[in-house]
């Protein structure tokens, strides 16, 4: 059974969240404060956490960058929950490290809907063709090192931590090189068909992406754009 942690401050909403992912059998954990969690996410066990941005003890925006900050726990799915539905809190959150972003108040049955889909995404990558420099499930190109059983990347001989989603988006990319994707295809192909998610978080992930991968993501050698098109992968 997959571990949830879920982490508000307010008690209705908590009760509301682990009362919908229990009746979808997750095992749900709580935590009222954002120190209270980081506690519980450094003791392991979690599959995903569904985090409010407005915490006491730790602000959900630095509770993101913490997680992210630490190899043992970086990957962990995280999907924001907050009252507020300004563009730009959106994309702080994304830009900081979450997967997904939903606005208060919401659908308890979207949010696990939501939530099985990015278990998804973490939990398998979905065949690709092959291409000649890939070997023994390892994918090389260049200085870069794609693992697909560790959901591993290593760039120029050093290991660099990535989300599950930003993982299958370089992936995902990288084994299709020069060929272009638009953001629509890249949100149903990466996020899935089953969830709503808006296309300017492929933009995002992308910029997070070169940020981890390119020596100057402001002229990136592999994640390139075509502009008015959309993204692709110069091997």
């Amino acid at each position: 059974m997959q571990r949830i942690l879920v982490v508000d401050d307010e008690s209705d909403i908590l009760d509301l969240i682990s009362y919908n992912l229990r009746k979808e059998g997750f095992e749900v954990d709580t935590a009222a404060d954002g120190t209270a969690a980081l506690e519980k996410v450094r003791a392991g066990g979690y599959a995903l956490i569904v985090l409010d941005l407005m915490l006491p003890g730790i602000h959900g925006i630095e509770f993101c960058r913490i997680v992210r900050s630490d190899r043992s726990i970086a990957a962990l799915p995280i999907i924001m929950l907050t009252a507020k539905g300004e563009e730009v809190d959106k994309i702080v959150g994304l830009e900081v490290g979450a997967d997904d972003y939903m606005t208060k108040p919401f659908s308890p049955r979207e949010l696990s809907a939501r939530v099985k889909a990015i278990l998804r995404r973490s939990g398998s990558i979905s065949p690709a063709p092959k291409n000649e420099t890939e070997y023994g499930g390892v994918l090389t190109v260049g200085d870069l090192v794609i693992d697909r059983g560790e959901y591993s990347l290593v760039v120029a001989g050093k290991s660099v931590r990535l989300s599950a989603t930003e993982f299958k988006l370089l992936l995902y990319l990288a084994e299709r090189p020069k060929k272009i994707f638009s953001r629509e295809h890249l949100l149903d192909a990466v996020w899935g068909t089953d969830v709503y998610v808006e296309p300017r978080t492929v933009d995002v992930h992308i910029r997070r992406l070169r940020a981890k991968v390119e020596d100057d993501p402001n002229n990136p050698v592999h994640i390139k754009t075509m502009r008015g098109v959309g993204y692709f992968f110069d091997a």
